[in-house]
């Protein structure tokens, strides 16, 4: 071999190498910056002792009650530890928390955020479907059809980014299991990735599942891999007809603003002890047809729930419909980008059409747009994460933290 061809062979092996260290490099410090936010995140929304989403502060006593709902958990139990059987003993020991750690707080809807728990893109092909087992017992087919699109959606979204799965991808998503699957004993478990959060709490028969978020950017994938690939529209169309259907004078009322020119949804990570008074619109006030269409509004969230517990949840709902706000922010014709939030003592959701980020470089202003939707599901006056359940369950039966 001519001794030149030799050097710039060899040359060319040394750049492969440095450039291969490079990108290793710039991983470890990416990983290192997001850390050190995810910190700060932390650090700030678990500074205070959790409350809830109140009106005023303090949580409105009397709503929540520990009694068997008929609605049996036991295919939910065996789903859990059907997943932890599948996994390895160190596995196990990043994945289990105690029932009452503050590990259920710590979520996050935007990509950077570091995860505990067991990840998607570790798992093995025997784990991942033991993880979807239990997410199949836990939801409707419905909540579980929008979970797997929001996160084929995440790979979209990488795609998009000039092939970016380091940050974005189908499998960064995360399990953590809280408690022990019991059939008396209070446990749970929450799934936690960009743009797909849900926290499962289970006591007895009875389910919370809340706080759940949901959402995308794109909600439509129109190129790639999973091409087709659509959510959140049945939402958002309806969110737009139920305002629609409000007369004239009940649609002054719901609207807060007209103008929408950023975020507005309120309840999201690190929020759980947002004060937030009834806005908009009574609900006591509306025919029953009105009534009606927003039951099947609220439903469309709920229904993400395994059937049973979403037909108990819906009891819940609309025993307080008449103490039922609906508010709106933005416009109202049929391309518009919107906010809306129905808001009881026993519910709160939050549709959000949102500024673009991820896809920021595709877009020529910071304007909301209908491509990225946020969309978030909490139990006010303290049972998210069912802890006022959690909280009637230690008084009656002590216990030694």
């Amino acid at each position: 071999m001519p001794k030149r061809l030799g050097l710039l062979i060899v040359t060319i092996l040394i750049g492969f190498v440095l450039v291969g260290k490079a990108v290793q490099q710039s991983r470890v410090d990416l990983q290192e910056r997001f850390r050190r936010m995810s910190d700060e995140y932390e650090a700030e929304g678990l500074a205070e002792k959790y409350t809830g989403v109140t009106t005023h502060g303090a949580p409105a006593e009397g709503l929540f009650g520990i009694h068997s709902t008929g609605v049996s958990t036991e295919p939910i139990q065996r789903a859990a530890k059907d997943f932890l059987g599948s996994l390895t003993s160190e596995q196990v020991a990043k994945t289990v928390f105690p029932v009452d750690d503050p590990e259920w707080r710590k979520w996050m809807n935007q990509h950077f955020y570091i995860r505990q728990g067991m990840g998607f893109d570790e798992m093995q092909e025997v784990q991942r479907n033991a993880a979807f087992g239990l997410l199949r017992e836990s939801l409707s087919a419905r909540g579980l059809k929008l979970t797997r699109d929001i996160m084929k959606l995440n790979h979209t979204l990488g795609e998009l980014n000039g092939d970016n799965f380091v940050e974005y991808g189908e499998w960064l998503y995360w399990i953590t299991i809280m408690g022990e699957p019991s059939s008396t004993e209070p446990w749970g478990w929450q799934l936690d990735g960009h743009h797909a959060i849900i926290n499962y709490f289970v006591l007895g028969d009875q389910v919370v599942m809340t706080p759940f978020f949901v959402g995308s950017e794109p909600v439509n994938a129109e190129t790639g891999k999973y091409m087709g690939t659509s959510i959140m529209q049945v939402e958002q169309n309806r969110g737009l007809a139920m305002l629609r259907a409000l007369s004239e004078g009940q649609q002054e009322q719901a609207v807060l603003q007209v103008s929408k020119t950023g975020n507005d949804n309120l309840g999201e990570a690190f929020k759980d002890n947002i004060v937030l008074d009834y806005a908009g619109v009574s609900v006591a006030s509306w025919s029953d047809t009105q009534k009606d269409q927003l039951l099947e509004l609220i439903e469309l969230y709920i229904g993400n729930l395994r059937d049973g517990h979403a037909r108990v949840r819906m009891e819940e709902v609309t025993a307080h419909l008449n103490d039922t706000f609906f508010a709106w922010i933005g416009g109202t014709d049929d391309e518009a980008v919107f906010y809306y939030r129905i808001h009881s003592p026993v519910i709160l959701i939050e549709f959000d059409h949102q500024q673009p980020a991820g896809l920021r470089h595709l877009f020529s202003s910071d304007l909301p747009i209908r491509e990225h939707v946020h969309a978030v599901v909490r139990t006010p006056n303290g049972n998210d994460y069912g802890k006022d359940l959690l909280r009637q369950h230690y008084k009656a039966h002590p216990h030694t933290p």
